[in-house]
């Protein structure tokens, strides 16, 4: 019978994100090159690893839930989603759970396509960037952006759920 540990050994049933994270320094980030703003609110539900998560746009929505696998490399995670339906959604809300609001923005910058979030909420102040590609030694080597304080790719402080918990690191 495979287990989660197989699954984090050896995806399956989930395929392997591979990204990388930055502190941003929301000051040095040219503002006006933040495109397509998205809503997201993500509910990290008491108890387990899972993450409810509404994403909207204007009139446009859309449902997921997540499971992330911890792993030894922080930059390969086996993650499994789901799309689900607004009254799936409706029904999982019912779980306690511990939320997250923040805007996400794409960032087009030195040939790269960033990720920008912008928190509110608890986590007002805090902006991070993400970066997904194929390619492990090609996000491995990648620099830092200019516009980043530090690389959170392995600090689990930065990861959502223990933001949620926690709120924002005090370094």
């Amino acid at each position: 019978m495979r287990t989660a540990a197989h699954e984090a050994a050896e995806p399956k049933y989930a395929h392997l994100e591979r990204e990388r994270r930055w502190l941003v320094d929301h000051e040095s980030i040219d503002l006006a090159a933040l495109k397509d703003p998205i809503t997201i609110r993500d509910r990290y539900i008491e108890g387990t690893r899972l993450r409810l998560r509404e994403m909207s746009c204007g009139d446009q929505r859309v449902w997921k839930l997540t499971r992330k696998y911890e792993c030894v490399d922080p930059l390969a995670r086996p993650i499994v989603t789901a799309y689900i339906e607004e009254t799936e959604h409706r029904v999982l809300c019912d779980l306690p759970a511990i939320e997250l609001i923040k805007t996400r923005f794409k960032l087009a910058q030195d040939g790269c396509d960033y990720s920008v979030d912008r928190f509110d909420g608890p986590l007002q102040g805090l902006w991070l960037s993400e970066i997904e590609l194929e390619d492990g030694a090609e996000l491995a080597a990648l620099p830092n952006p200019s516009w980043s304080l530090a690389d959170v790719s392995d600090d689990p402080r930065y990861q959502g759920y223990t933001l949620a918990q926690c709120g924002i690191p005090k370094d």
